[in-house]
Formats: structure tokens, C-alpha cells, sequence
């Protein structure tokens, strides 16, 4: 089956104001037949939408609308070719393109179908992994988790040229005879004036580091994935593939490898196999309901759970050497020594780190306390915060909007720096909060903090955030709740769900959520073994996947709005609504 249908021309506007060309095949609207499902094309790198037209034509799907974009830097989207300024720059401008989608068309995200390949299929796969999509489901072609760059050493030496002379490019090794076995297609790509052959530096070095986060916790993804591989593949790593493949926590996944087949499956000579085999699951997904599995008790099994129980079994004799400085040498730093006073996870560190000023006894100390918190996950804290304060304004900016008093409730606020200093900055606009915290000194810092800020509006009191009847009792009613920070120090889901139900109850029905999350970290084992939390025992945690904490916000009466996420993939802070009845 082909379809001939031409496609239309667009462009929609990324968050970050850049306009993405894209085209549509769209089928002919009839009464009888909405169109109410979707294929999302994203081609490979260096590439643009217009090379996916004959396989548009050859999936046939006459009542299924297609869209294919240009990434940014690629084909007829603007932008330095083959350049961004990181790759989460283009996992988020993959879920921009899904939600100019479905407000355009008014598909829903359910009703999707993604289809994405090589590096196109390593951005996909993030956004799947770090924004838990409810998509219909995922097929990654020739999915470049690990690029066969051929040089010993090939990516430390790329790290040390960025470090010395900045991002620059590497030219592509691969020639069209390499991705293809069909003369007439090799020739089509060596013509095709909009394929540009160079990828930036840092976007190659962040495809490494997002596949190898991908590799290690592919369990988090749970949408039905198709996986294409190729036999002979000149440019990607089969065996990165399967390891991806047999990660999953998909309940429905597929393995085909085309042998003998080059990187570029859908311009092989025999391209009808991995396109039949496309469709067949494409099909397959639209003729049944979404497959969704629940997540709420992925705190008493699954993945993230076993990693946790791993943890806490305590062994680790490598990190010795480091948890010995830590606690010796390492307490010239301030961060370092407030953290073995008050715990490393406590509100008081939360807001040293917010501060990042280095400090600490002598010239070592400062040296330190700079590398403490400059390290990954600080940076990471730091990036939060940002959003936190993005998404802040977005939801007053909401309320405002709609005509309700800006009234904000932070159950778990510590001293409360980032959200006075945003409620300082929103003046002259009417802004009301109560700052609830379990710990006297955290209240007491709050309060202080306030007093010099001039905040007579703000109230602080001390209470427990996992106390439903008491989160419920709060009044007058927030048209604003924020949650920051606290359920990723708790790896049971039980008292989670409830603090959401309490917040829940209390808010203004159509209220917003703003809530944070861990889906991933890093260094995970070095906390566990080095460092305390803030009752003075090891600092263990679990990673809880964003479609398990979406799902325990769904469950609690929240639809989730929009989402942001570091570059690195360890903390999200997403906007939520309440549902209205």
C-alpha cells in the first residue's frame, strides 16, 4: 500500500523563541473519520524531513496524519548547522513539537505514534525517558547509543579539544556508500544540498553521555518500543542496541536486525522489510488502547527498587578513599562541614547551595568548598531552581490571568530563599503564602530571610508535609501549591500519594502543582557511601522514573501541564493542575 498525498509546510515556535520548519501529510477530514491519530518522523543526524517522503508514501496510513520537522541546525529550520547548544537543547524542542501538535490538530499525545532514527532516535528516546510521555508507541531505528568513531581514545580526546578550543566540529567519516547498498539512493544523499556532513563537538559528546544514561536506566522507559537494527551497520553499535533493548521495562518490545543491512534501513535497497515491519506495529498500536502499566508500587518492585536495595546493602570499598577525605580534609569547606552537621540533604544546605559562593577555612578550603559545589549534582540543584522559578512565574502568570488571588502554599519550603526571592521579584503583583517546613531552624531562617526582604504577606509555620488532614485543613484555600525537593528523600510511595492528596484537598479546585522530581542521578553510589542525610544516617536514594511520579500526581487529581529538566537528566520540575469536581 502507498499514498500519494504531498505534504504542507509549517513552522511552529520553540520556548526558547526559535521557529522549527516541519511538514505535514495530512488525510482528508471526514465526519465519519476525525483525524485523531499521528506519526511523528525525526530524521538522522544530518538530516532534514524531506527525505522521509518515500516512506510516507510507502507506509500508506491514507487516514493517520504524518509530521516530520527539521531539527534545529538541520534541513530548513534556522540555527548553526549540526550545532545546538547542548542535546537536551533538542529533547526539549521535541516535546515543543509535540505540544504545538496537539494544540494544533488537536491530537492527543496518546494517539502518537513515534518513529525516530539514528541520533534522531537517541533524542526521542530521552524525551520518552526524561518527560514519561503517555505516547501510543515508540520505534527507534538504527538508535546511535554508541557511534563507531573508529579513533582509540576517541572520546576523551574529543572532551580535551572542547576544553582547549571549544566546540568546533568533526566532519562525517561515513560516505553515502556506507549507509546504503542502493546506488541511486547513495547518489540522492551525495546531491542533497540540504544534508550538511559535520556534527558540533559538544552535540556528539552529549550523545555519548545521554545514551550511556539511556543504557543504564532504560528501565524507566515503559511505552511499546520497536527497535530496527541493522546487520552490517558501518556507523552505530549493534550491541549498544540490544543492551538498550534488554533494559527496557517495555511490556510490549520488539528486536528486529536486518542482516547484511547498512545504517540507513529506510534508503536500503531492500528498504520494504524494516518498512513493512514499521508499519505492521504501527498498525498494531492504533488497533489497541494505549498500554500504560501502573507505577504505583514501583517502590515495592521493579528497577528503581533493586537499584535501592542495592544501595543499602552498603558495600562500596572504592569509595572509601573518598568518604575518608570527606570527612577529614574536606571539612575545610563550609558546604562540606554544614553538610556533616546538618546533613547533606537538609533545607539549610539546600540554600548554601542556592547561595554558591565558595567559603571555607584557608585558600584549600575555598579550593574545596568551589569544587563541592560545582559538582554535578549541585549544578544540577542549581538548574532547578531556575525552572522552579520559570514554572512559579508561568502559574501566577495563570492565575492572574484567570482572575484568582495569587495565593501560594510550599509544604516542605526549608528556609524558602529561591521562592521569597521570586515572590520579592513579583511585585507590584498581590502575592500571599504560607511557607510550611518541618524544622524549627528551617522556620526560623525562613522567617528572618523574610523580615529583610520586606515579605509582610508571607507566613511561616512549622508542620508536617505528609500529614493529609493538616494539609487539607490549610486556609484561605492556595490557588498555587509547590512541592520541591521532598519526595525524591522518601523512596515509598504510600506517604507520597497522601502529601499529593493533601495538597489536592487543600487547593482551589483548578489550582496548580508545581513538583519536583529524580528520575536519575549520576552519582548515586558515592552519595550512598560518603555521605549522611539529615537524620545523621547514609544518604540512600531511589531514583523514582517521571511516569511513576506523574502517574502518583495523576492518581492524587493533578493533569500535568509542562515539564522541564537539566541537561544532565536528574532533576525535572513540572507544572500540574488540579482537576476540576
Amino acid at each position: 500500500m502507498t499514498s500519494s498525498r504531498e505534504p504542507s509546510e509549517h513552522t511552529l515556535t520553540t520556548r526558547d523563541g526559535t521557529a522549527l520548519f516541519y511538514r505535514a501529510w495530512l488525510p482528508v477530514a471526514r465526519a465519519d473519520r476525525p483525524i485523531d491519530r499521528a506519526l511523528l518522523l525525526f530524521h538522522r543526524g544530518h538530516e532534514h524531513s524531506g527525505r522521509w517522503h518515500d516512506v510516507v508514501a510507502a507506509l500508506g496510513f491514507d487516514d493517520v496524519a504524518v509530521f516530520a520537522w527539521d531539527a534545529r541546525g538541520h534541513g530548513r529550520s534556522p540555527g548553526e548547522r549540526g550545532a545546538a547548544d547542548s542535546l537536551a537543547v533538542l529533547v526539549e524542542d521535541v516535546d515543543d513539537f509535540v505540544r504545538a501538535l496537539t494544540e494544533r490538530h488537536r491530537i492527543p499525545v496518546e494517539n502518537m505514534v513515534v518513529l525516530a532514527h539514528s541520533v534522531g532516535a537517541v533524542v526521542v528516546a530521552a524525551w520518552v525517558h526524561d518527560y514519561a510521555p503517555p505516547i501510543r508507541g515508540l520505534i527507534l531505528a538504527t538508535p546511535a547509543f554508541r557511534v563507531k568513531l573508529y579513533v582509540p581514545f576517541a572520546v576523551p580526546l574529543l572532551r580535551l579539544r572542547q576544553a582547549l578550543l571549544g566546540s568546533g566540529y568533526v566532519k562525517s567519516y561515513v560516505k553515502a556508500r556506507m549507509l546504503t547498498h542502493d546506488a541511486v539512493e547513495a547518489e540522492r544523499y551525495r546531491q542533497d544540498a540540504l544534508v550538511f556532513r559535520q556534527i558540533a563537538v559538544n552535540i556528539l559528546l552529549d550523545l555519548h553521555d545521554t545514551s550511556t544514561r539511556l543504557l543504564r536506566d532504560a528501565g524507566a522507559i515503559h511505552a511499546p518500543t520497536l527497535i530496527l537494527g541493522a546487520g552490517a551497520d558501518w556507523v552505530v553499535s549493534l550491541r549498544a542496541q540490544r543492551r538498550f533493548f534488554d533494559g527496557l521495562a517495555s511490556p510490549i518490545k520488539e528486536l528486529h536486525v536486518f542482516p547484511g543491512f547498512y545504517h540507513a534501513i529506510f534508503h536500503e535497497r531492500d528498504r520494504h522489510l524494516p518498512i513493512q515491519r514499521a508499519r505492521a506495529f504501527i498498525h498494531d498500536r492504533f488497533q489497541h488502547p494505549p498500554v500504560r502499566p501502573s507505577l504505583l508500587a514501583a517502590d515495592a518492585n521493579g528497577p528503581s527498587r533493586a537499584a535501592y536495595e542495592r544501595l543499602r546493602e552498603g558495600r562500596g570499598a572504592r569509595f572509601l578513599p573518598a568518604a575518608w577525605a570527606m570527612k577529614t580534609v574536606g571539612r575545610l569547606s563550609d558546604g562540606i562541614r554544614l553538610g556533616w552537621r546538618a546533613g547533606f540533604d537538609s533545607g539549610v544546605m539546600l540554600d548554601y547551595v542556592y547561595e554558591h559562593r565558595p567559603r571555607g577555612l584557608t585558600p584549600l578550603g575555598r579550593l574545596i568548598d568551589r569544587a563541592y559545589l560545582n559538582s554535578i549534582g549541585w549544578r544540577g540543584i542549581r538548574q532547578r531552581k531556575a525552572h522552579l522559578e520559570q514554572l512559579l512565574r508561568a502559574a501566577v502568570g495563570r492565575v492572574h490571568a484567570e482572575g484568582r488571588p495569587i495565593r501560594l502554599l510550599d509544604i516542605a519550603s526549608g528556609p524558602g530563599r529561591y521562592l521569597l526571592e521570586t515572590i520579592d521579584a513579583l511585585a507590584p503583583l498581590p502575592v500571599t503564602a504560607l511557607l510550611r517546613d518541618d524544622k524549627t531552624e528551617n522556620v526560623a531562617a525562613g522567617r528572618e530571610l523574610a523580615r529583610q526582604l520586606g515579605l509582610e504577606t508571607v507566613t511561616f509555620a512549622q508542620g508536617d508535609a505528609f500529614d493529609r488532614g493538616a494539609l487539607a485543613a490549610v486556609r484561605p484555600r492556595p490557588t498555587i501549591a509547590i512541592v520541591s525537593g521532598l519526595y525524591e528523600l522518601f523512596p515509598e510511595n504510600e506517604g507520597v500519594l497522601a502529601s499529593l492528596q493533601g495538597v489536592a484537598d487543600a487547593l482551589e479546585p483548578g489550582g496548580y502543582l508545581i513538583y519536583t522530581n529524580q528520575p536519575y542521578h549520576p552519582q548515586l553510589d558515592f552519595i550512598a557511601r560518603a555521605l549522611i542525610n539529615r537524620e545523621g544516617r547514609p544518604w540512600v536514594m531511589r531514583c523514582r522514573a517521571q511516569a511513576e511520579m506523574d502517574q502518583l500526581v495523576a492518581a492524587a487529581g493533578f493533569e500535568k501541564i509542562r515539564m522541564a529538566i537539566d541537561r544532565w537528566g536528574i532533576f525535572t520540575v513540572s507544572l500540574a493542575r488540579r482537576r476540576e469536581g
